[in-house]
């Protein structure tokens, strides 16, 4: 007989999720004034469903649709789907509320995920639930892009689920689950490699132990369906009828990364001990500490079964392997593509989003050959600890309120400079008598998002995938600096995703302060190609000494005491 719940404030759970919210205070507490994850996040995802939603196109999957304020027109098919929880809530609440929700919400969940999972498989004992929240806590705090939502931290899911339909024991919720999940998560990054790593397993059970659980195999299926009902926009555009050909088909990830034993040794070092940065970047040396502190233990109770030394030692060298594959994925994509080069839009090494989960599958297997006292709860606050650090939006809203802000890591309402970007954008519609839509601008040293969350129209972008015709026609405004700079022109040629204007003295330094104080002295920029894709103002966080050259001529400098950015206003010459 099972023992009885305790009453709901009693359950460590609950209290791990107060906790939680409590951690979380001085991060939303800070308001406008609140440091947001920058690269790969404010400077791109964040604008998404705010776009989607402001041209109204969240749930157009008409091949016409189009977002106009990107890239002279980006198909609505190169966004992420409208039926996602996270670009939902950006249509319900302004972008800042709507982000702090969203990531609040995904750490939540992924809390409960791991506690519901843990309880079921591995940590089962009525006495286990402080364990299992305070392990579930560790888990929800970890560095993450919320943005993604359930891809990285809510993987339990969709295991528990899984786990349940191949024992025998599914319920209905177990059913909803996996349906649910798509809408919360994205097919590109996690849903694939969910799929293939449960099919294998699957598969595992049938040439290994003769199982063939009907079940599970459904479940699987329901997965995959419910991600082609929200892919469907994608999965259309890209397999069925084709729309476009994706600039990711001139990927080249072998002509980016460094080559040799060495570089693939070293890459595989960083995956194996830290991660991915979209997937949860952590140090695993807590989890490693761990493993000798469990096998100590063991044999201190002279345990004579070595089946728990087998089983973590397969553990350790499956992740390794991962790693190592992960680590070289680069450099074996090289030979590969030259003899099928669209391959290279595919990238496989995001079975890296799986990882988290898996080691904390392993540390859990560790902290339960532990005695409940102070060894073990101090492993475990150590790992609180240390995800917390590690979690930037913590670290850096931490320091802001302790009043030692890193001045190159500037809050939401210093990096969007939301009043700064509005006075320019109506100074440029008073000069030249027309709305910001009737004309288009690109930007050198800041994100083109910046740009577009204030209402303007940019040539330039940061998109995961877009035409590969605008990649051609967008590349001899910046041909000459390319031709500067072998680097960025690999940069743009092999990648591209970040479609900018660049200059070989800058770099790829994409986010100049205005207390940088930075001049670029001879900037080769074709002005009769920007013109050709309807440009007319250039606004740069840098000062052009020979603006003249490029073919522009000055308006103003512009600045406000909260913005990140001093804008110098270039337009175009006559």
């Amino acid at each position: 007989m099972s023992a009885p719940n305790p009453p709901v404030f009693r359950r460590p759970v609950v209290w791990a999720l107060l906790a939680l919210l409590l951690l979380w205070l001085p991060v939303l507490l800070r308001g406008p004034d609140s440091y947001v994850i920058l690269d790969d996040n404010l400077d791109a995802e964040v604008s998404v469903p705010v776009l989607l939603h402001r041209f109204g196109v969240a749930l157009d999957y008409r091949p016409e649709a189009t977002i106009p304020a990107i890239m002279n027109g980006l198909p609505r098919s190169a966004q992420r789907p409208g039926l996602n929880v996270t670009v939902g809530l950006f249509g319900l609440l302004p972008p800042l509320a709507a982000y702090w929700t969203n990531d609040l919400l995904v750490r939540a969940a992924a809390l409960l995920g791991l506690y519901l999972l843990l309880r079921r498989y591995a940590l089962r004992r009525p006495t286990d639930r402080p364990l299992a929240a305070a392990v579930a806590l560790a888990w929800a705090v970890l560095p993450m892009h919320s943005m993604y939502g359930l891809s990285a931290l809510g993987t339990p899911w969709p295991a528990l689920a899984l786990l349940n339909l191949r024992a025998g024991r599914g319920r209905w919720y177990d059913w909803l689950t996996l349906a649910l999940f798509p809408l919360w998560s994205m097919l590109v990054l996690a849903g694939f490699f969910l799929l293939a790593a449960f099919g294998l397993l699957l598969l595992a059970d049938l040439l290994l132990k003769r199982r063939l659980p009907l079940a599970a195999w459904g479940g699987v299926g329901v997965l995959a369906l419910g991600y082609v009902v929200v892919e469907w926009p994608l999965l259309s555009s890209t397999l069925l009828h084709p729309q476009y050909v994706p600039h990711r088909v001139e990927f080249r990830l072998a002509e980016l990364t460094p080559k040799g034993l060495k570089a693939g040794i070293l890459s595989s070092w960083q995956y194996f001990m830290w991660g991915q940065y979209h997937a949860s970047r952590f140090f695993r040396g807590v989890i490693l500490l761990t493993l000798p502190v469990a096998a100590w233990w063991r044999w201190r109770r002279g345990e004579t079964d070595r089946g728990w030394e087998a089983g973590t030692m397969s553990a350790l060298a499956g992740l390794l392997l991962l790693a190592v594959f992960c680590g070289f994925y680069p450099q074996l994509m090289g030979p590969v593509q030259r003899l099928a080069p669209s391959l290279g839009a595919f990238n496989l090494s995001r079975f890296h989003f799986l990882t988290p989960l898996l080691w904390f599958g392993l540390w859990v297997l560790a902290l339960r050959e532990l005695p409940a006292g102070p060894l073990r709860t101090g492993l475990v606050a150590l790992q609180l600890l240390l995800g917390l650090g590690q979690n930037p939006e913590w670290s850096q809203n931490l320091r802001r309120w302790a009043g030692r802000a890193d001045a190159h890591e500037p809050s939401w309402q210093q990096f969007l400079a939301p009043e700064l970007l509005t006075r320019v954008r109506q100074r440029l519609e008073q000069r030249s008598g027309q709305p910001a839509r009737a004309w288009r601008v690109a930007c050198l040293g800041l994100p083109p998002a910046v740009a577009q969350l204030s209402g303007f129209y940019t040539l330039d972008s940061y998109q995961s995938t877009y035409p590969l015709s605008y990649k051609h026609q967008f590349r001899p405004l910046i041909a000459g600096e390319l031709a500067k700079s072998p680097e960025l022109r690999r940069y743009f040629d092999d990648w591209g995703s970040r479609c900018y204007l660049f200059s070989a003295e800058l770099g790829r330094n994409f986010r100049v302060s205005r207390h940088d104080s930075l001049t670029v002295q001879h900037w080769r920029f074709d002005a009769r190609a920007f013109r050709r894709l309807g440009g007319r103002y250039v606004l740069s966080a840098v000062r052009l000494a020979r603006p003249e050259g490029a073919g522009l001529r000055p308006v103003g400098y512009f600045t406000a005491p909260v913005a990140y950015w001093g804008l110098y206003i270039y337009e175009m010459m006559e």
